[in-house]
């Protein structure tokens, strides 16, 4: 997402109390002790856990940007507002800088970018612009053998029976040259085809030669079953071995690992033939060209494309025309050679998916601003695309899934509407992807359904149950094989998008990078072809973060040390703990105050005052309640909790430092009061969700026991805790739909700040409390502030050669390596 900016503050307050609040304050915070009587202060331990720990930690990066920028130190945290007068410790801290991690200015980090970097930038811009594809030597091979009309024996593009004969490897295969892979099955099979190729032709009688003998050498290969297997390989593989063995091409294997590999397509025939499926007939013409004349090709031209094409494939496209000839395919393969020229890629066209796919990678690691401009153009097109229901992005349910997502959170307007033909498991099924399981493509309609902004989008609310119930059956079935896209299913279903931090996040995609990318179809393919760009500058990138971190986190130590507060000796106080309270409030607001005025280029000191005095009157009504034992009605409550939940402090004052000139007509705007008030009573019944036990043992009611003495005692714990879980859920989502939405008064940026606080609040309390609990999020600060990366890599100088030198082609890592995977500390 975008960088963030941000509005004032008391207008989130109704406006009459706005009034109030503004009649109280007096322009001045002396009269703050007369909000703390003798009864509240007197036990201030008794409501020391109802307020949010948040309103400890005010700390922006805007701040640190003005400030360490001329050598002055940014404004304290309201970490000095904790108990006892002790600086905040234990999980105060966690939630000051979790805070401080989220909200840290995008354009801190990367300020000192080098020449290596900006090299980077502009090779990843460019691959943004216009992706560059792998040849496929496969795909290739088949283009190579359709004839040209009405000549049989001469082929139609010559180019490619070319670059087979200058694409052979040392070793007689062929294969993508970045890839520096163990034999794989991608590779036997596309040195058959080639082989095939060269053979129809009657050319290359000595590549020929070479190339039978690597399969000959590594035959046993396609009958490891623990070997993974492009797409269709059971049906492609013996297919290629029966053209060969029609072509008269002496195949070096022995006779039962002929009639084996044979007998595997049988048997996987044999099995589909009971399969009455549309799904099943999808894959049938997907790999079409290993059954040849076994096809009806009048049915599989039923699958052809507006662009020609079938499945936006290659190879299956030229085999159509090898045994049924189309002129629209025949068009579409002269198309595509006239942009790759001599070499037939895995897919075509394929420039939306793979240039969403670099998005999504961007976002994941970190490092999207620095290609916002690009980005932006990207995802216009990609919303044109939309609105037309284009075939490269529909088709597809992965790259769907994917538009839809990154679109709407990127404030674009898409219809959950446009998914209806995945509403459904069994239209998934129905399609190649759902029929292959495929993971990713699940993976992708999950992450989806989790973008939603209303009750109504029940489509959304369909794909995200039946696809993570299918997503857990993966887990369960195959998830200790450990392989990137499982663990990645782990993290989704174990942390909504909802409920995590950016930067913790970051962290774990690139620890987890997939730094040769490939993807398998019918043969490997390389979607991205700068992957160790984006690991190297993610990088320097987080690397750089958390050196700010730290230097965020020895200020407030210091700044902390160096406040005694102790100016006010005229005045009289009723205890330590309201002296302390009240020279702590006063000086960080009239500091904040004061830069913020500076930065408005106008006084706010009397909204900051105003916020806070709402927020301890609030905190006095409930100290009140207990006192006297009064419950109050559900709507009573929840009018005042959400103010006492005291994000107003934290929040509200932090949108002036944004860079965005705040007015006062924003500020008071009513979509500034709804951004408020649906943060803070999300976050307030988060915390009332888990601190039901602890507030009950103290003598206080929340939401869940009123639910329950509301209901008359019909209501149980765990069912009012459903109910509210329910609340969240919509009040979320209407959060989500205000700050995606264009076009209003509040900037798109400032909003963001509301709906970040909301994914930590979600954060902390998914699974406990993870304020009152001692070590809960520990954890996670250090692994933010504190950790280096620890990289999936085994050899560090492959990394630090890209980091620290400049760039090089010949330094990728191995599979071999990956297993080894000592990491980089």
């Amino acid at each position: 997402m975008s960088n963030t900016r941000v509005a004032g503050a008391s207008s989130a307050l109704p406006a009459h109390s706005r009034q109030e609040a503004g009649r109280a304050s007096a322009h001045t915070l002396p009269s703050a002790p007369a909000l703390a009587p003798p009864r509240f202060v007197s036990k201030p331990h008794s409501h020391q856990h109802r307020a949010n720990p948040l309103r400890l930690a005010s700390v922006h990066a805007a701040e640190h940007e003005a400030f360490f920028s001329r050598g002055r130190h940014p404004p304290p945290p309201m970490s000095i507002v904790c108990c006892s007068g002790k600086v905040a410790s234990g999980n105060a801290l966690n939630f000051i800088f979790l805070s401080i991690c989220s909200y840290a200015d995008k354009s801190l980090v990367g300020e000192d970018t080098n020449l290596r970097n900006k090299e980077r930038e502009a090779i990843i811009k460019k691959q943004l612009q216009d992706p560059e594809f792998s040849p496929s030597p496969y795909d290739t091979a088949w283009v190579a053998m359709v004839p040209l009309r009405g000549f049989h024996q001469t082929p139609c593009f010559p180019q490619c029976v070319e670059w087979i004969l200058q694409k052979q490897r040392d070793d007689g295969s062929w294969g993508i040259s970045e890839l520096v892979l163990p034999t794989s099955k991608s590779t036997l099979l596309s040195t058959l085809a080639c082989v095939v190729a060269l053979k129809k032709w009657d050319v290359g009688a000595e590549h020929i030669r070479r190339g039978l003998h690597f399969i000959g050498r590594n035959f046993s290969i396609a009958m490891d079953e623990r070997i993974s297997a492009p797409i269709g390989f059971n049906i492609t593989f013996p297919g290629m071995v029966s053209l060969a063995m029609g072509m008269g091409l002496e195949l070096p294997l022995r006779q039962k690992d002929l009639d084996a590999i044979l007998h595997i397509q049988q048997m996987e025939l044999k099995s589909f033939s009971e399969d009455k499926s549309y799904g099943r007939e999808t894959y049938m013409a997907y790999v079409a060209e290993g059954l040849g004349n076994l096809l009806d090709w009048n049915e599989v031209m039923k699958f052809q494309r507006k662009n020609g094409s079938l499945f936006n494939s290659p190879s299956t496209t030229a085999a159509a025309l090898i045994y049924y000839y189309n002129d629209k395919a025949f068009q579409y393969l002269k198309s595509l050679l006239s942009k790759f020229g001599s070499a037939a890629p895995a897919v075509y066209p394929i420039n939306i998916s793979c240039q969403l796919l670099m998005v999504d990678s961007l976002e994941k690691i970190g490092i999207s601003r620095h290609f916002s401009s690009e980005i932006k153009s990207i995802l216009d097109m990609t919303h044109s695309l939309w609105l037309q229901r284009d075939e490269e992005i529909m088709l597809d349910v992965a790259t769907c899934a994917m538009a839809f997502r990154i679109l709407r959170m990127n404030g674009y307007d898409v219809s959950s509407g446009e998914l209806y033909h995945v509403a459904e498991a069994a239209n998934f099924h129905n399609s190649l992807q759902g029929y292959l399981h495929d993971t990713k493509s699940l993976l992708e309609l999950y992450k989806a359904s989790n973008a939603s902004i209303s009750k109504t989008e029940m489509i959304l609310d369909n794909i995200g149950a039946w696809s993570g119930s299918l997503l857990m059956e993966q887990l369960c079935s195959y998830g200790a094989q450990k392989v990137p896209i499982f663990e990645e299913v782990e993290y989704a279903l174990k942390f909504p998008f909802y409920a995590t931090m950016e930067r913790l996040e970051h962290k774990s995609n690139i620890e987890t990078f997939d730094v040769q990318g490939y993807q398998m179809l019918k043969t490997e393919y390389l979607p991205c072809r700068v992957n160790k760009d984006l690991l190297a500058l993610a990088v320097e990138d987080f690397t750089f973060s958390q050196s700010i971190y730290q230097d965020e986190l020895l200020h407030i130590e210091s700044w902390v040390k160096g406040n005694r507060w102790d100016e006010h000796h005229r005045l009289k106080f009723h205890s330590e703990r309201v002296q302390i309270v009240f020279r702590a409030i006063y000086a960080t607001v009239n500091q904040l105050a004061a830069m913020a005025s500076a930065a408005q280029n106008r006084d706010v000191r009397k909204h900051l005052i105003e916020v806070w005095i709402y927020t301890l009157k609030s905190m006095m009504t409930e100290a009140e309640w207990t006192r006297v034992q009064y419950v109050p009605t559900i709507d009573e409550y929840m009018t005042n909790a959400k103010f006492s939940y005291a994000l107003g402090p934290i929040v509200l004052p932090s949108l002036y430092f944004l860079g965005q000139e705040l007015s006062m007509c924003v500020v008071e705007d009513q979509e500034y009061d709804e951004l408020f008030s649906l943060m803070s009573t999300c976050c307030r019944l988060l915390n009332d969700i888990q601190g039901f036990e602890r507030e009950g043992n103290q003598g206080k009611v929340n939401s869940v026991s009123l639910y329950v003495i509301d209901s008359g005692g019909s209501l149980s714990t765990e069912a009012a805790k459903k109910a509210i879980h329910e609340s969240i859920a919509l009040r979320r989502r209407d959060l989500l739909r205000l700050v995606l939405r264009e076009d209003r008064v509040v900037p798109r940026p400032c909003k963001e700040l509301f709906w970040k606080m909301c994914k930590i609040n979600h954060l902390f309390y998914s699974q406990t409390d993870g304020y009152s609990s001692p070590k809960e999020m520990i954890s996670t600060v250090n692994a933010v502030i504190y950790e280096p990366l620890k990289l999936q890599i085994s050899d560090p100088s492959l990394l630090l050669k890209r980091i620290n030198k400049d760039f090089v082609n010949d330094h990728v890592i191995s599979s071999e390596e990956n297993k080894k995977g000592s990491g980089i500390v």
